[in-house]
This record gives C-alpha cells, structure tokens and sequence, in this order.
C-alpha cells in the first residue's frame, strides 16, 4: 500500500522531532524520587491502598457508566461534600482527572460576548479549555498585575470578565500575586479562576491552597483541585457556589459524556483529606527541604527562583544540554527528568526538580554537588 499524506508528513514531524531533542518515551520510576508530583508521599500511604483495596472488593473495579446514567455511587457525592466543606466551598464537582476539569470549567462557562484574561504561562489543560469557550481571549505576560490591569480596563465585553491563573505554576515553581488578582477581580467584576494542582495538600493552614493561604478564598469564583499530586491519588474537584457546580453537573461535556472514575477512588479520597488535613508537619517539612536544596543549588553556582515552593526549575536553555543532565544525574541514581517544549518555552529547557517529604537534606547536598560536577564536564566539552 503507498504510503498516504497522513503517513508521510507524521514520519517526517517525528524526524523533525528527533533532529531536535523532543522525541519523548516514557520511564518507569528509578531511583530517588526529584520528579514525580507525590509531594506528600500519599500515593503509596498504608491507609489510602487498605481504603482503596476495601473499596475495590466492596464496590468493584469500575463505576460501568457516566455518573448521570448507572455510573453513580453514594461514595462520590459524599466525597464532594466533604472536599467542598474542606475548600469552604458551597459545593464541588469530582471529575476524572484535572484535564478534564479545565476544559469542563472553561468550555461550560466561557461564553460568547465575555472576555478571558490569561496567564501566558498556565498549564495546557487550561489553555485548551480556553480555546474551547467562545470568550474574547487576551493573554498577558506572566504574573505581570499592570498588564493584567491596563487589559482589563481597556476591556469592555458585552458580558463577563474571567481571570484565568495557576495559584502556583507547574513548570517555574513560582507564585501567583493572588491578593491582588483578588483586589482587581472585586474592582472591575471580573470572575477569578484558580488551578491549585500544586498547591492543594501543601498550602493553607489545612491544606486547602494558596487562595486560603493568601485570604481570599471567597474572592474565588471556581478552583480546580487535582487529586493526583499532594492527595495522592487521582482525578480532579472543582470547587465553588452550589450553582455553578450544577450548572457544571448539567453542561460540562468532560463529566457528562465520560465515565465514572473507580468508586475506591472517591473511597480513598476521603481518608487523603483526612491525612491531609492533619499533615501541618509534613508540609512545614516540605518547605524546609525546599530551602534547603536552593540555598545548596545557590552556593553551586546554579540560578534558581527564589521562591519556597516544592517546583525548583533549573533553567538550562537548549534541549540537547537539558538531556545530558538528566542523564547524568539518572546515572548518579536520581531520578529526575528534561523538560523541554512544549511543555517549556522554545530555549528554556530544564530540569524540573519536585521535592517530596521523602527525601533527605543529605541526599539533596548530594543531588546539588553531582549536579555542579555534570555542568561542569557539560562546560569542558
């Protein structure tokens, strides 16, 4: 059979791909942990695999349908009242994964007539949400509150205004100006929606974010809370005023037209808030950690953000260089990972290095020193 258009010009994008460093194969876990998102080390906690094992036998493997046709189980409406009483939310929505939570929330809402303001840096899931509503789209600079505010006065939509942000970012481990987000949501109308995907768990005085961390937790329109990083488990609540939250059981087409997630999911949900809510030391211990490998990072000659969180990105530029790294360091037994574009802009690959309560300051002084000696050999070449 002839090769067809569809198969010659996707031979040639993979070529092009691996002429320039973005050929992409997943790896199994090896080594120390620097690169998952299991901050809290919950995902192999003894009392969330016995909860989950409970629920599996009690319940089955698979919900079989949709939540609206036979897919429903007491357990997932008793897990969202939970969470929302967690986030001090008037109700929540539990989806299948935080993918499908974004494009839910902005496809539903995002109308024809409003208009979207967009952090340049927000995660792909919200950005393919944001194509997918029909708002008037203005994306500025990353966490830049003048640009932000001048696009928002200059704006004059027929209908609402949206911002769109990540509370703290996935692939630059910094924070956004949350308080005053907030100040000019309240100022000018506009509805403010927040990912907490890495700050649920590890922010908040229980754990609940970043937004009840900075106080203005009912200055939040909706929050998006993925379930598959701090929580250690999977899928994703959506947060918010009970309307909403209906409006998104009826619209939303990620949670109408998909199936269920696992009912021991939702099962061991509950015991995670549980956990979570009670894990103060854990997080303060996160943090610590954090400022320890950047104060390490720093007196290795290395740049990295000064922030606190548990994302510490060392930016190396060329994809080529953030390879070798990685490689290097995997050889050295750490297991942490090159992220290039799409992912990252063009010429800022990195090494995104994500702490857990697992680790060591030992093995982080090392990680540092191994790190130091890689660019340095990388350097001589």
């Amino acid at each position: 059979m002839p090769e067809s258009i569809v198969e010659a010009r996707t031979r040639r994008r993979l070529q092009d791909f691996g002429a320039q460093g973005l050929t992409r194969r997943p790896a199994a876990p090896s080594g120390i942990d620097l690169s998952s998102n299991d901050y809290l080390q919950f995902a192999s906690h003894p009392l969330l695999k016995a909860r989950m094992a409970a629920a599996v036998m009690r319940e089955g493997c698979g919900s079989t349908g949709s939540r609206l046709l036979r897919g429903e189980r007491e357990c997932f409406s008793r897990v969202e009242r939970r969470f929302a009483a967690f986030k001090g939310a008037e109700a929540a929505l539990y989806f299948g994964s935080g993918y499908a939570a974004n494009l839910g929330v902005l496809s539903t809402f995002l109308e024809e007539g409003d208009a979207v303001f967009f952090d340049r840096l927000n995660h792909a899931s919200l950005i393919d949400g944001m194509k997918l509503g029909r708002a008037r789209k203005i994306i500025f600079p990353h966490s830049d509150l003048v640009a932000l505010e001048h696009s928002v006065d200059q704006a004059k939509p027929a209908g609402q205004r949206f911002l769109v942000v990540e509370s703290l970012f996935s692939m630059d481990g910094d924070f956004a100006p949350l308080r005053e987000y907030a100040a000019l949501c309240r100022r000018t109308g506009t509805a403010l929606i927040v990912d907490e995907a890495h700050a649920i768990g590890v922010y908040g005085e229980r754990g609940e974010g970043l937004a009840q961390a900075a106080g203005i937790a009912e200055d939040v329109f909706l929050s998006i809370n993925p379930a598959g990083k701090a929580l250690g488990l999977a899928g994703a609540f959506v947060a918010g005023p009970a309307w909403a939250i209906d409006y998104l059981l009826q619209r939303a087409r990620t949670f109408v037209f998909s199936t269920a997630p696992p009912p021991a999911l939702a099962e061991a949900l509950e015991a995670a808030l549980d956990l979570v809510e009670a894990a103060g030391d854990l997080r303060r211990r996160l943090r610590g950690l954090a400022q320890f490998l950047r104060g390490a990072l720093a007196d290795s000659g290395m740049q990295v953000p000064r922030t606190d969180s548990q994302i510490i990105p060392i930016v190396l530029g060329g994809n080529a260089r953030a390879l070798a790294a990685a490689q290097a360091l995997q050889a050295e037994g750490f297991d942490v990972r090159a992220i290039r574009p799409p992912a990252v802009p063009e010429d800022a690959a990195r090494l995104r290095v994500s702490l857990n309560t697992g680790l060591e300051e030992s093995l982080l002084r090392r990680f540092a020193g191994r790190l130091q000696a890689a660019m340095s050999e990388e350097g001589a070449r």
